[in-house]
């Protein structure tokens, strides 16, 4: 290969490289500026104009609006009230007493009874209502049990259709089938979750003169 021959070789190699480096030169600049970093060429940050988070400075929401302190009303827990109704006779008119934490004589009906059965967010923070699986329609119902209405609970579960009845639910509150399944058999059952050692605290009755 003679001289000229060499030199025209050695200088396409040169133009095409020096041309290639210069086009990558312009691409990253058009891209990216003349930042090293190239944040131009990063997805741009969709902003709000106002914070879209704010500091949870406000004190927690109670779970439900019988946690709410109420003076003329008898402070106990949600287990302990359910209990001293069943053992009670369980009646939807008749009152039943009890002692709350404060040691008052207090009276009650099933009307304060009734929200530990039908309210959401009752037991704990995001908790389903009995009902939502129990409900009147024992076709369907889990355990063909019916947890709606006072009829529906003392009616039992296991049952054959809706007009009639099942197994006793209540009895002696401790080895009844209610407390039973809440507290030990059936834990691992949505819903249930050991409702009734959620530590619940209820506004609930009247102290007794």
């Amino acid at each position: 290969m003679n001289d000229d021959v060499r030199k025209y070789v050695y200088g396409a190699v040169t133009v095409f490289i020096v041309g290639v480096l210069v086009w990558v030169g312009i691409v990253f600049v058009n891209a990216c500026g003349f930042s090293l970093n190239c944040r131009r060429g990063e997805l741009p940050i969709a902003r709000t104009p106002v914070p879209t988070l704010i500091p949870a400075t406000l004190p927690a929401m109670e779970m439900n609006s019988s946690a709410a302190a109420d003076p003329d009303k008898c402070h106990v827990a949600a287990v302990d009230l359910m209990g001293a109704w069943v053992d009670a006779g369980a009646s939807d008119t008749e009152a039943f007493q009890f002692v709350d934490v404060d040691g008052k004589q207090c009276e009650a009906t099933f009307d304060d009874v009734k929200p530990l059965f039908v309210d959401a967010n009752m037991w704990y923070s995001g908790s389903r209502s009995c009902r939502s699986c129990h409900s009147a329609d024992v076709a369907v119902s889990s355990a063909q049990l019916d947890l709606s209405s006072y009829e529906g609970i003392m009616a039992g579960s296991r049952r054959a259709d809706d007009t009639s009845k099942g197994t006793d639910i209540l009895g002696s509150w401790k080895s009844s089938l209610l407390y039973q399944f809440l507290t030990e058999t059936k834990t691992d059952v949505p819903g249930h979750d050991n409702a009734l050692n959620s530590g619940l605290m209820v506004y609930a009755g009247a102290p007794l003169p």
